[in-house]
């Protein structure tokens, strides 16, 4: 089976420690987690896992299923790439003295549709929103010329076909009110 990139929504309560558990259950197989973000979900008090993992489908099933036994988490689902909108934010603090060295960083910033947050008397603070591979070629050209930090979150995505938690809480209501 081919090893493949997953993004796995995890819908939850908002319950303290609940972070560790869902870790805990990629540690325990042995699964490296690439990317991981929490926020709130469109429907209030519940929140979003996303996390990025590559592992076969086989194996993705498994943790989805495993996810789903868990106290506190309502649903969890998996997507390919090709299923998913997503995207990660990155800052780069780059020092002051590079804006000065002629066009270089303007084009940079141009070419990469990024935007510079801040400029401070040390450092420059710029904005690049996009996939890994884009970020990450935007931190290798800034290295050329000087990085003092930079940082990139975990991924965001949204799926294109509607919301599955929508679909399964209706389900879930449907089954409640026919028992009624």
């Amino acid at each position: 089976m081919d090893i493949k990139e997953f993004t796995i929504s995890v819908f939850t309560e908002n319950k303290t420690g609940l972070m560790s558990r869902l870790v805990s259950i990629f540690t325990r197989r042995h699964i490296n987690i690439n990317s991981i973000n929490a926020s709130e979900s469109s429907i209030k008090d519940i929140f979003r896992f996303t996390i990025v993992v590559d592992v076969t489908e086989a194996v993705v099933k498994k943790l989805v299923a495993q996810l789903d036994k868990q106290v506190d988490i309502i649903k969890a689902f998996y997507y390919e790439e090709s299923e998913i909108v997503h995207q990660e934010i990155a800052l780069y603090k780059i020092p002051t003295e590079a804006l000065a060295g002629g066009d270089i960083v303007e084009k940079l910033i141009r070419s990469y549709n990024a935007r510079i947050l801040s400029i401070e008397p040390e450092y420059v603070v710029i904005e690049k929103s996009g996939h890994k591979q884009e970020t990450e070629a935007l931190l290798r050209d800034l290295e050329k010329i000087g990085i003092y930090e930079f940082v990139r979150s975990g991924r965001v995505a949204i799926t294109k076909p509607m919301e599955q938690l929508n679909k399964y809480l209706k389900s879930l209501e449907d089954k409640v009110s026919g028992l009624n």
